[in-house]
Order: C-alpha cells, then sequence, then structure tokens
C-alpha cells in the first residue's frame, strides 16, 4: 500500500510548485490556458486571473466533490472585485504553495475547512485587484483614486471616462500588491450570504462535467488491478499468459500495490484480469478480523496509554464517590468504508522525467509529491489536473490510485487511465477506524450530572497518514468529545490503540463516533433523572447560546412535547463541529420487519456567516442522509485479514424510498463561517438513536441500528 508519512514541513518543501501565473504546461480542458482563451493574461495575484478581453477567472484551491466550492469560493472574490459571479470562470488551482489550506497545512480539501479556511483569503484577494485596477485607472487618467470605481467589469472615472477590467489588468499587475486592502462591510455584501445557484448544475445536468471517469487522452489505453486480498499484503508472484491471451490485451504489469491489467478498454482489461493466477504474501493483517480489533480496543482502553484531551476540571473521583447515582455505558462504532459513486480512477502520462497527471483528488500536493517519490522525479516536472470529483467523503485524501496510474502508465509508455473495480474500491479502503467509547457519569439527588469521565479508544489516523508521533494527542480523534455541557468535575481522555489495519478520514472524522456516545450517554442521563431529554440538556446550557439558540429551535420546529402518530417517536441530539452549532430531531417508527423507518430529521443549525445558504441546506441534506446509512445499515466486518463487504448488495446506501422529510431552521449569524459539509453526518446518529431508545425501551449502544440490534438489546 502507498502511504505518505513525511512530515508535513519536508512535503511542502519537496512538492510546493512555483505560483504566480500559473499558467499550465498543458493545453487540457478546463485550464486555465482554455478559461482565458483570450491574448493577453494578467496575474495581480494567485487567485485571480484577467485577460485583455476582459475574462475573469478564478482559482479555486478546493477540490469540487458536490459541496459547491466552484461557486462559493468564486463569490468570496467576486464580492470583493465588484462583479457577478456570471462575468468569472473557475478553475481548479494546481499544486502550489499559494494554495495550502491554512487549517490543515497542505493542499487539502476535507475537515470543513473550505469557508472556514477561505473566508477572508479570498476577500482580501478580491479586494486586492480592485484596489490595484483603480490606482492603474487612475494613474492613466491623471485623477485621483477616489474618483474611479469598480463595478461590474468595468473602471468608471470622472468625465464619462470608463475601461474594462482587462484593458488595465496588465498595468495593474505590475503594481505592489497591497497586503491590507479595505473590505467591504458585511451589511454591503451584494452577493455573499444570498442564495446563489451553483455554477456546476449546468454542466453536472448536461453531462459536460468532467469527472476522473471521463477523462480521455489521444491514445489512451485502460488499466484495471488486482490487489492482494488482504490489505497490504504483496504478490510473491504471479502468471499472466491466459490474461494476456485475451483480446485486446496490451500488458500485464506488476506495480507496488498488485497486479494491473492494460487492455484498449476498460471492460476487455477487467475481463483478462480475472483470469490472473497470482500467488500472494498475505502479511501482517492475514489473521485479523472485526471481532479481535474489537477485543483490542476494549483491552487497551482498561490497560493502554491515557492521553488527557483536555486538562481535567474539578475532581471526577470525589464527584463520583459523592453522586447520588453513577451511570457507565459503552458506546462501539465499527468500520466505515467512503464508498463513492465514482470508484477510485486515475489518468496519468508518463514521458521521460515528465508526468502528466489528470483526476479526482482531495490532495493535490499529495499526489504531486507521492508520484515523483515512487517515480524518481522532480515535483515540478509533474503536471496536476483535478476533475470534478464523484465522491470523496475523505477517501480522495488517499494517493495510492494515484500511484499505481503513473506506475502503470511508466510501465507501458501510454496515457492510461486506470479504474478500479468496485469490489476492489469497497475491500480497499482507508476505513473509518473502530471506536470504543466508555462514559461515567456520577448524578446528584436531582439527576443533574456532578461529574463526568468521558474516554475514546481508537486508531490515530494521523500517525498513519502524517507521521503523527506515537503517544502524542491525535485532535482528529477527539472531535466532539468535549462538550458544550455546564458539568462541574470532568475528566476526557484518549487512548490509541494501533490494530494494524488501514485506516483514513471519513466524513466527520471522530465526531461521528464521540457525538453519538456523548448526546446517547446525555439521554440516558435524563432518563435515569426522570427528566425529558431536551429539557434536561437546556438546564446544563446556561451561558452557552449558541448551543441552546439551535437546540430550542430544532425543539420547537418538530414539535417537541407535542403528540407524534401512534407508533413513532422522537430523540434529539446536539453538537459543535468545525465552528457550527448543530442540534437534529429525529422521528421514527419500525417497519415490521422491526428495522428503523425514519420519517423526518428536523435540523437547526448555526454556522456563522454563510456565503451560499442554497449550498448550506443541501450539505445538510447530504450529511444527513449520508450519516443515516452509518447508523442503520452500515459496517465493515473483515475475517481473515479480508473485508466481507464487497459491493452494494452487502453495503447499501439509503435509497431514496427511505429518504426522510429534512426540515432545516438556518440561524442567521454575523459569527465567523463554520464548517457545514460534515457535522449532520455526526448529529444524526444520535439523534435517531435516542429516538429508537424513547420508541422501544431498548437500547442500542453498538452501531449500527439493525432489527436485529434492536431485538437483542
Amino acid at each position: 500500500m502507498t502511504d505518505f508519512q513525511t512530515s508535513r514541513r519536508s512535503f511542502l518543501k519537496t512538492s510546493a510548485a512555483a505560483t504566480g501565473g500559473l499558467l499550465m504546461a498543458v493545453n487540457l480542458p478546463g485550464t486555465l490556458g482554455q478559461a482565458m482563451a483570450a491574448g493577453t493574461v494578467s496575474t495581480p495575484n494567485a487567485w485571480v486571473h484577467i485577460a485583455d478581453n476582459n475574462t475573469i477567472t478564478i482559482l479555486s484551491a478546493h477540490s469540487e466533490m458536490g459541496q459547491g466550492v466552484h461557486t462559493s469560493m468564486p463569490m468570496l472574490v467576486a464580492e470583493e472585485l465588484n462583479v457577478d459571479l456570471s462575468q468569472i470562470k473557475v478553475v481548479d488551482a494546481p499544486p502550489g504553495a499559494a494554495y495550502v489550506n491554512a487549517l490543515l497545512g497542505a493542499q487539502i480539501t476535507g475537515g470543513s475547512t473550505s469557508v472556514r479556511g477561505s473566508w477572508e483569503k479570498l476577500r482580501v484577494a478580491g479586494a486586492q485587484v480592485r484596489e490595484m485596477l483603480i490606482t492603474a485607472a487612475a494613474a492613466h487618467w491623471g485623477v485621483d483614486r477616489d474618483q474611479v470605481k469598480a463595478d461590474k467589469g468595468m473602471l468608471l472615472g470622472p468625465n464619462g471616462k470608463k475601461a474594462t477590467y482587462g484593458y488595465f489588468a496588465e498595468s495593474a499587475s505590475r503594481l505592489s500588491i497591497p497586503e491590507k486592502p479595505p473590505l467591504k462591510d458585511p451589511k454591503d455584501f451584494r452577493l455573499v450570504g444570498k442564495r446563489t445557484k451553483r455554477v456546476d448544475t449546468p454542466a453536472k445536468t448536461n453531462g459536460t462535467a468532467e469527472f476522473g471517469i471521463d477523462v480521455k487522452l489521444p491514445g489512451m489505453v485502460y488499466a484495471t488491478i488486482v490487489q492482494c486480498p488482504v490489505i497490504g499484503g504483496k504478490v510473491k508472484s504471479f502468471d499472466g499468459a491466459q490474461a494476456k491471451s485475451m483480446p485486446g490485451v496490451q500488458a500485464v504489469v506488476q506495480v507496488s500495490d498488485g497486479v494491473a491489467v492494460v487492455a484498449d478498454s476498460w471492460w476487455r482489461a477487467k475481463k483478462a484480469a480475472e483470469k490472473l493466477s497470482i500467488q500472494w504474501d498475505e502479511g501482517a493483517v492475514a489473521s485479523i478480523s472485526d471481532a479481535s480489533m474489537l477485543e483490542g480496543n476494549r483491552a487497551a482502553a482498561k490497560s493502554g496509554k491515557v492521553i488527557p484531551i483536555i486538562a481535567s476540571k474539578g475532581d471526577v473521583a470525589k464527584a463520583f464517590q459523592g453522586a447520588a447515582k453513577v451511570l457507565e455505558a459503552e458506546y462501539i462504532t465499527p468500520m466505515q468504508s467512503h464508498s463513492p459513486l465514482e470508484p477510485m480512477n486515475f489518468t496519468a502520462h508518463v514521458q521521460g522525467n515528465k508526468a502528466l497527471l489528470i483526476g479526482p483528488t482531495q490532495f493535490q500536493q499529495g499526489a504531486q509529491g507521492a508520484v515523483a517519490g515512487a517515480l524518481g522525479l522532480k515535483p515540478e516536472d509533474i503536471t496536476l489536473k483535478t476533475t470534478y470529483l464523484g465522491g470523496g467523503f475523505g477517501r480522495r485524501l488517499e494517493l495510492d490510485f494515484i500511484v499505481q496510474a503513473a506506475e502503470i502508465s511508466k510501465a507501458v509508455g501510454k496515457p492510461v487511465k486506470l479504474v478500479w473495480t468496485r469490489e476492489e474500491d469497497m475491500t480497499h479502503d482507508y476505513y473509518r477506524p473502530m471506536g470504543v467509547n466508555n462514559v461515567k457519569a456520577g448524578l446528584d439527588a436531582s439527576g443533574m450530572p456532578v461529574g463526568l469521565h468521558f474516554k475514546v479508544t481508537s486508531q490515530s489516523i494521523t500517525q498513519r497518514a502524517f507521521g503523527l508521533p506515537k503517544e502524542t494527542l491525535d485532535p482528529f480523534m477527539a472531535e466532539a468529545a468535549v462538550t458544550g455541557y455546564n458539568v462541574p468535575n470532568t475528566q476526557h481522555d484518549l487512548v490509541i490503540h494501533d490494530t494494524g489495519f488501514r485506516v483514513g478520514y471519513w466524513r466527520a472524522v471522530s465526531h461521528s463516533m464521540n457525538a453519538f456516545a456523548n448526546e446517547s450517554f446525555v439521554d440516558e442521563m435524563a432518563k435515569a433523572a426522570g427528566q425529558d431529554p431536551y429539557a434536561y440538556r437546556m438546564k446544563m446550557l446556561e451561558g452557552k447560546p449558541r448551543y441552546a439558540n439551535v437546540l430550542k429551535l430544532a425543539a420547537e420546529k418538530a414539535g417537541w412535547g407535542k403528540p407524534v402518530a401512534a407508533g413513532r417517536a422522537r430523540g434529539i441530539a446536539l453538537m459543535e463541529g468545525y465552528d457550527s452549532y448543530m442540534a437534529q430531531v429525529a422521528e421514527v417508527s419500525l417497519n415490521k420487519d422491526g428495522s428503523v423507518k425514519v420519517h423526518k430529521i428536523t435540523v437547526a443549525a448555526d454556522v456563522g456567516h454563510m456565503v451560499n445558504p442554497d449550498t448550506v441546506e443541501a450539505q445538510l441534506q447530504s450529511s444527513i442522509i449520508f450519516g443515516m446509512g452509518a447508523v442503520l445499515k452500515h459496517q465493515i466486518t473483515m475475517a481473515n485479514g479480508r473485508v466481507k463487504e464487497t459491493n452494494f448488495a452487502a453495503y447499501e446506501p439509503v435509497r431514496m424510498y427511505e429518504t426522510p422529510q429534512i426540515d432545516i431552521v438556518l440561524v442567521k449569524s454575523t459569527e465567523k463561517p463554520g464548517g457545514i459539509g460534515e457535522p449532520g453526518t455526526a448529529v444524526a446518529a444520535p439523534a435517531i438513536a435516542n429516538a429508537v431508545a424513547a420508541l422501544t425501551g431498548k437500547r442500542v449502544r453498538r452501531l449500527p441500528l439493525t432489527a436485529d440490534a434492536i431485538r437483542q438489546a
């Protein structure tokens, strides 16, 4: 397997490409060169390019994987540049230091950071260009700057003077870039905060949008790959003679992770791959199972190295000793597959000491750096173009399939499109790790908590992906571990247990396990106290206005406290994640077979200042449905190191007929923007679990919430 394990600092040094004009070395569809098919292109800064025909192009450092960044990123620049969104073209930025996501330390799309990380940066970029254009026009016309106005692509001066942005772009680009240009007061926004249609919808509707799986290059051939059934295993030997004899097959190639078949069509490559005879060295995890992983996590929770998440508050042990009642519970979340609908794929063309990479990635610099390392090339000799992503959810942060495509192309000397089968995709994922959460609380005579001890035991993705030192706090394991509730004595710990299996960042990362445990346990405390779960939570939120507000809004919108239809019940949950505050109320019943039917999810979200409310709503709907799959259906199980779930028949997505009514309340806020792509996934789990417990009287503490799990609770 291909893991990128160098430090962030050394990685950025070796993989950052030059910034500035950033015109790509090759003419690719959708790149800057095509978008600006005019003459002279001027580049006032790394984000904005203006051609002399007044074509304005904005570079997006964030991959478009359905979350709307090709609309929200240009909106931020356009607002300060005083142009309409329709006047702008958007293309994906190449690898470059200017496009590093400051919140994550590399050029990465993930962690719900696109708007959070770009809110000020892109507004400044737009304002810089606006001010430089005004200065250039004022100098040319011999007037004061305050007599020049920039609006909708035109510079307007006294006595009817006017010119396009493109006319002055070249002279403006020679000026010094103002470090702190004046930014608009949000009350003056004309675009940001307004519901805006996505710019990528027409292309995705009419089929002209280019996803990785759509890429075509002259002379391109197709490849598929067969990897060891046990992740991490290697090829001992193989016989490719029968595969080579199949129609259209051009080569059988051994690469780092397996054996690839190259043919003149993907289907021919796939059929030929079925004829491969491979002997495997199954490696170190050939005996692992999900049962043994759970046993290991439970043992580590009892005796492993404890790492404090935050400093303890008060005296938890003393609080437990004096408590009127002590509650304890264990919550288990299984491994999850990313399973994006577009399987892993990438196109590569390696020629001598140059390489062209085209495809869906969330990690541009990582792709460039990993291929450079694997092929012995210089990073600056690798050109990378990002296509649309047919789903990412964290899987396309990984680099294995990209390196494979480059290795195959180098071996055959042709441009190659590598496409994994669905079975390879699902059984060779970087899975969300299994989690074990132990929570203990002491309640006073009124049923309110006086002490709380939270512990999460799981695998550190950051150790695997970025070389985090062992026995070091992994912040991506601690997300949503600490709640907003007022409890006088608290202790929050984590234990890192390495199962040896390959894990990766999954939508909402550890929020999904920690929120499930925390919010399920709050409901259990409320039940022990004989109190309403909503009222119980509100009692613990004094001085926490953003938490309390979304909880109140969700409860009111859902009709909390009012009767529900016969056979139904409601559950409620609350969380802050990625600087966004969210509450959800789920209304559920049971189907005849005992499975859970979710009728309605009501969500109230305070995400700070919104760029595009329309996208915020879409992201909430998406993340809730995604989370429902993990709550009600999905788990990755293993035996003898092999993943059992090989396709969607065993890992069934939430179907359209299963999708509930989703009612959304968006809080108008002037707070800094929060992330919205992921929190809904995490809050859905405890909201649904709490509703099921209210309906059945049975508390299921191990996901998924299947009919069998409910019967056995």
